[in-house]
């Protein structure tokens, strides 16, 4: 069995210190694999997305102000990039949940994929807090081959990412 890598110090919820599960993720580095729920029975992997520019917008539960914010605002901004960016939102909610939001919400273009049944996807990015399961905000950005070209790890989980950054990272891809 190998032994996950824990980072501490690097994260905070609530202004406490957590411990993120995984390794921490590089521009450069070449983009985990992972596994992640549509639905209760419908998983994806990175590979279900091949050929696009992939921004992963990773939050903690989409019932919090600045997740819904975080998640709206991508939703937004997906109109804009065209068919080769696939933007995808990533929690440990139910995808009941994730369903429930999204027909509340109005979100349309972004997906909401869920890591709820392993935690693989937070454990290969390096945001699954142990302290609480719950995956970390941050936002990965990976091109076309899935090697990673931006990468922003929110120290604060109550923080928003910086949105303009990203989306000129993103934009440049495209």
């Amino acid at each position: 069995m190998t032994q996950v890598q824990e980072r501490t110090g690097v994260a905070t919820v609530g202004g406490n210190p957590v411990t993120l599960l995984g390794p921490e993720i590089k521009v450069g580095d070449q983009a985990p694999d992972f596994k992640v729920n549509k639905d209760l029975m419908t998983e994806v992997s990175l590979s279900d997305y091949a050929g696009k520019v992939k921004l992963i917008s990773v939050v903690p539960s989409v019932d919090t102000g600045t997740c819904d914010a975080q998640t709206r605002r991508f939703n937004v901004e997906a109109d804009k990039l065209g068919d080769n960016v696939a933007i995808l939102t990533i929690s440990v909610d139910l995808p009941f949940a994730l369903s429930r939001f999204c027909g509340a919400a109005g979100i349309d273009k972004v997906v909401t994929l869920s890591d709820y049944k392993s935690r693989a996807f937070g454990q290969a990015y390096g945001v699954l807090i142990k302290e609480i399961q719950l995956d970390q905000r941050a936002i990965f950005i990976l091109d076309e081959n899935n090697t990673v070209r931006y990468v922003e790890y929110i120290t604060e989980m109550k923080e928003h990412p910086n949105y303009d950054a990203a989306l000129e990272a993103l934009k440049e891809l495209v």
